[in-house]
């Protein structure tokens, strides 16, 4: 006897791997299981959910609406489940991320990679991504973001601290000179990243600094090598620059307006039970980024 369940854990995974073969291995299933449960989803539904070529899988119009049901139902059901397992109960299943990608390529993949390795039970997809992802809406787990947040519909845990420090190079100083306040910045070449302001503390209050060049890019990296090579200011977090600031290859300036350092936080949708895979990997990150 079939269940109006059926077929949606194996189409939620081959929707989010775009794949049967990873799908079904996932899942624990042979690739033909996957591809028959689907198949009879789609009969009952008496709707085509996925389109097949033998390179890839896509999602219909269709599919997409169903797959944000999906993920909801999933959600809901681990929630259920979450509820009466004991609070040491190992994390399985499927855990999905997302975090800025630099931030997420130096402090947090090695974290949870750490993570993964202790717990073969569990799957991760950690999405590394500038933009600001809508959880609820893209069926995530877990997000790793930074300074004020807004989402009600989010709960937070402070992970971490980061600095915001504003540095040029010596050459670049010894060039255009350094400026003594943030009435001088409009002045310098200013070298900006994905941010569209500069964070500043003025007279005991937090300020902000929308910043104007002709140097633009999206990676903290680019921004970082700009400056080093001297062609202007830049504001970038503690991470970025504190072994150029060591090394002499920039200085810090205007250090008396720096701004209050940023939380990093971990944030998850709203639950009345959260899963152990969260709360387990919330407590491993916090020890991690904490070191």
């Amino acid at each position: 006897m079939s269940s109006r369940w059926d077929g949606i854990d194996e189409f939620t995974a081959v929707a989010e791997q775009a794949s049967f073969s990873t799908a079904a291995k996932r899942l624990g299933l042979s690739t033909s299981a996957v591809s028959r449960e689907i198949a009879r989803l789609e009969d009952r539904l008496q709707t085509r959910l996925l389109n097949r070529t033998t390179r890839r899988v896509e999602l219909t119009d269709a599919g997409r609406d169903f797959l944000a049901r999906c993920r909801r139902l999933i959600d809901e059901r681990d929630e259920a489940l979450a509820a009466v397992q004991p609070d040491d109960s190992a994390p399985h299943g499927l855990l999905r991320m997302t975090c800025s990608v630099s931030y997420g390529e130096r402090f947090v993949a090695p974290a949870v990679n750490r993570f993964a390795r202790d717990h073969a039970e569990l799957s991760i997809e950690l999405d590394l991504d500038n933009r600001l992802r809508d959880l609820v809406g893209d069926g995530y787990d877990l997000a790793i973001r930074f300074g004020h947040l807004t989402d009600s519909r989010l709960i937070a845990r402070r992970l971490a601290s980061r600095r915001l420090i504003l540095c040029a190079a010596p050459a670049y100083l010894a060039r255009r000179g350094a400026p003594r306040d943030l009435s001088e910045l409009p002045a310098h070449d200013l070298l900006t990243g994905s941010s569209e302001h500069w964070r500043f503390s003025e007279a005991g209050r937090e300020t902000s600094f929308r910043p104007q060049g002709r140097w633009r890019c999206n990676s903290g990296a680019a921004v970082l090598d700009a400056a080093i090579q001297g062609l202007g200011l830049c504001q970038l977090p503690d991470f970025y620059v504190t072994e150029p600031l060591r090394a002499g290859a920039l200085t810090a300036l205007l250090t008396e307006h720096r701004p209050p350092d940023e939380g990093v936080w971990a944030v998850h949708p709203h639950r009345r039970h959260v899963p152990p895979k969260v709360r387990l990997m919330i407590d491993h990150l916090r020890a991690s980024l904490a070191a």
